[in-house]
Order: C-alpha cells, then structure tokens, then sequence
C-alpha cells in the first residue's frame, strides 16, 4: 500500500467516472479518454490494486475524440433496448433438453375475419356438387361466377346459330342466294355470321326485322320455339344465381365487429370472461342471438385423441342473456363457474395454455330479412387476465353518444390471479368462518341467560333470608315497577321494601 500510495498519489479523476453494469457473462469494463495518453488502466477484482502499462500514444481519430461518455452510454442503452425487444418479441420455453427454442405460433381454426381456416382434400364424389349446382354457383368467386355467366350465354348462342346455319346449308338456301323464286328458311341467312346473329335476336328477343323466319320451314319452326324455350331458362338460371350471390348478407357482418381482445375480471364477485361485440350500422340485427365454443385438442380417458374439440361456452343461455338488442355496443360475459371450461383455469395456466375461442353472432338483416353471421376468435394470447373494458357511451344532449374509438381499450383492474375455484373455495371458507362464529354466538346467550335466571333466583332466596339481592344482565318485575332511581342501583334489602 506504501508502494502504491507513492507511485499514486492521488487517483485520476478518470476513474471516478460511473461504471455501467452489464448482464450476467458480460465483464464489466471501465473506459476513459485519458489513459489513451499516460497510460492503460486495469481494475484487477483478483489482486485488488491498479496496475499501469506504459503504452505509445497513438494519435486519436477524430469520431473518438468527438463522442462525449454520455454518447456511449446512449449507444449501449440503445443495444440492450434492441436486445430486449428482441427478446420479449420471441417468447421462449425450454425443450427436451432443457434448451430454449422459439414457441410455435398456434395455428387460427376461425380468423379474426370470420375466415374458416380449414380446406377440404382428396374428396372422391365431387358429383354431388353437380345435384346442387345451383348452391355451387353461388359458392364460386366472383371471377368464376363471371366466367360462367358469360360462358352460359355465348356457348347458347353459338349452339343455336351453327343450327341455324346446318339447316340453311342442308335446305339449299346458301345455293340460291340471288334467286328470288327461292323461299329461304330465314332470311337473309348467307353466312355462318348471320346465323348467329339471327340465334342472338331470338334469344334475346331484340327483332331487329331484317333476318326472319318463314312459314316453308316448319323444322326451324321448332327450332325456333326450343331456342325460345331454353333462353328463358337460362336467363332465369344466371340472373338468379347473380341476384342471389350480390344479395347475400356476407358483406353485412363485416359492419359487425368484435374486440381485439378477451379480458377476465371480476364482475358481481365472479370471474368472468368477457369480450365486446358492436354493430356500425344504423340499420339493426333482428334476432341477434350469440354463440361461443372452445376449440381445444383433448384425450380422453380411454387413450383416444380428439383434436380441435368442441366444447359450448355459456353466454347466458339458461337466463335469456345470449339474446342481444344489439343497438348499442355490448359486453358478452360468461360466467366461469363449475360448469365452465375454464373453472380451473388460473392467470399461470392461462399463459401455457394453447386454446381458441370461437364467437358466432348470428340475427336477420333488417333491410333485406336474410339470416346473418358474424365470426371471430380469441386464441390464448388476446386473453388478458385483469383487464376491463372501457366506457365508450356517453349522454348527450338529447340522445346517448358511442364513441367506437374506445371499442378495443381496456384498462388494468384489480383481479386476484387464482383459478375461480380456488376464489369459490376461499368464499366458502370465509362464509363458514363467519357462520361458525356467529351461531357460536348465538349458542352462548342462552347460556349467559340461563346463569342469569340462576343469580336472580338464588338472590331472591338470599333476600328472603334477609341477605342483600343482585341483579345482573337483566331486570326483574320489582325492577320495572321501582322508579326510576332504582334502575341503575340494581340493589335491594328487605328494609328498604318495608319502607317502600
């Protein structure tokens, strides 16, 4: 220490500077701008002195000379915000060997949009699509449902027309253009053109009047009337398919949305698992009625595996409340009490758990008197355990204001972390506690009463004897007939009711 105090008199004042503590593995290293000149100083934890190597000044660049130590310390605060994003970003869980790998992303049953996330494969009887081929034409996208739209009608007309043109090339009629003692079948059919032009004038029914048929063909008589036939049919097949498809309610649910996320709180002294549902439009759901299933894989006792199980999630069935008046926004609550799905379900369970919640919003559109559906799903991670949702109606003047910009807020509640049954089981005992204590009680005033009527008698027989009588804990009927003076004494001798 001799030796160190006088080769160092006094410490530099760059070591003063604060140290900043890295993680866990990371050594802890202390830099200074003016050991570059005098010299390289090292803190030995080992040794417990500083030791000094003479080094060659080496000339600094001027980005060192320039950045001050708060730079450097903004820059590596930076680094470990980057490394934490990183970090929380990929949820980590240990596998086989303890190792940490990235948790797989579970797979959606329901979108968020209502999609069905499923596709049917390797299906052998595809001709039961051709028995309703009406309800399959109005299943097909809408580039599909173009295509045949115009197919329908171009195929019909080619048909008809390259007919038309058979029977004016099989009667001779192209032959004898320019004869005017000839009778045509149609008219001014000379080409395969004008026969398909005539097949589009009677199909459509436009008449142009310059190609007609004659009364010397009785052949085209029938073909007219078959054309005539199966163009209604068709026209009534397309348009009806079309009208339909533009017609159905579809788009109308996406007007009806769900919140982001499911919370779970307490409501009434009860967990409740609870999500949002609001209709934009004006014009309301008649009938709305709300359905709620858990999708999650199960075994059951017997070794069977059941994957994406479907299990009903009460909503209020049994009281009437999974029928909505959806004209304002709502907060479905179910109930998580023994008969739920998640009765033991707690705040740590509910982060390793792996399930989806699927919502189904069901009523008639008002405007058009079609049946309606609306879908959405929660999975594991957009339940939030301690949240409440917030107020998004107020009263103005004159009529209440929604506000959908809080639709998807919540806030942070007080909410124990426990499963409901553990917080049924800890009321249950509380409620014992206090019955016990109070029928205890109870049990004890009869006894007190009993000691009391005890004293009064063996005081009255005391009194008779001549010996002072006390009263305790209740009066008697020479009480309630003494005055008012003698209510508190409580005390009475055999001279004192001789005088009276």
């Amino acid at each position: 220490m001799a030796l160190e105090n006088s080769v160092f008199p006094s410490r530099p004042d760059s070591l003063a500077l604060p140290v900043e503590e890295k993680e866990e593995g990371e050594e802890v290293e202390v830099a200074t701008e003016a050991t570059a000149s005098t010299g390289v100083f090292n803190l030995s934890e080992e040794l417990g002195h500083v030791v000094t190597t003479e080094t060659i000044p080496s000339p600094p660049t001027s980005a060192k000379v320039n950045r001050s130590f708060q730079e450097k310390m903004a820059e590596q605060e930076a680094k470990a915000n980057q490394r934490r994003k990183k970090t929380q970003g990929m949820e980590k869980e240990r596998g086989r060997f303890g190792w940490a790998r990235a948790r797989r992303k579970r797979q959606r049953y329901v979108e968020k949009n209502g999609r069905c996330n499923v596709q049917h494969g390797n299906m052998r009887e595809t001709y039961r699509y051709l028995t309703d081929i009406f309800t399959t034409l109005v299943d097909l996208n809408w580039r599909c449902s173009l295509f045949v739209f115009v197919m329908a009608y171009a195929v019909t007309w080619l048909f008809f027309g390259a007919i038309w043109y058979l029977i004016a090339y099989c009667r001779g009629d192209l032959d004898h253009l320019g004869d005017e003692t000839w009778t045509p079948c149609v008219n001014n059919v000379n080409s395969f053109i004008s026969a398909f032009l005539f097949s589009i004038e009677t199909e459509t029914t436009i008449g142009y009047g310059h190609r007609v048929i004659t009364d010397q063909c009785p052949v085209g008589t029938m073909l007219l009337l078959l054309q005539a036939i199966l163009g209604s049919m068709v026209n009534a097949f397309m348009v009806g398919c079309m009208f339909v498809k533009i017609s159905q309610p579809n788009k109308r649910a996406e007007t009806l949305v769900f919140s982001k996320h499911a919370v779970i709180s307490r409501r009434d002294d009860k967990l409740c698992l609870m999500f949002r549902v609001g209709d934009l439009r004006s014009s309301h759901i008649v009938g709305a009625n709300m359905r709620a299933k858990l999708i999650k894989s199960k075994q059951t006792q017997e070794g069977e595996f059941i994957p994406l199980n479907q299990t009903d999630i009460s909503v209020g069935f049994e009281t009437g409340d999974d029928r909505l008046f959806l004209v304002s926004p709502l907060v479905i609550s179910h109930e998580m009490d023994a008969h739920s799905p998640f009765w033991d379900m707690s705040q740590a369970q509910l982060e390793k758990e792996d399930f989806e919640i699927v919502v189904i919003l069901e009523g008639m559109v008002e405007a058009t008197g079609m049946t309606c559906q609306a879908r959405s799903s929660y999975c594991a991670e957009e339940v939030l355990w301690g949240h409440r949702f917030s107020p998004m109606m107020s009263l103005a003047e004159g009529f209440f204001d929604v506000d959908y910009g809080a639709f998807h807020h919540t806030f942070e509640v007080d909410t124990p972390s426990c499963s409901a049954r553990d917080l049924s089981l800890a009321a249950a005992r509380l409620d014992a506690h206090l019955y016990w204590s109070i029928s205890s009680r109870l049990d004890e005033e009869p006894t007190l009463a009993s000691q009391a009527t005890k004293q009064s008698d063996g005081g009255s027989a005391n009194s008779k004897g001549g010996a002072p009588t006390f009263t305790v804990g209740e009066m008697t009927d020479i009480q309630e007939q003494s005055g008012p003076g003698e209510l508190n004494g409580s005390v009475a001798t055999d001279q004192s009711e001789s005088e009276a």
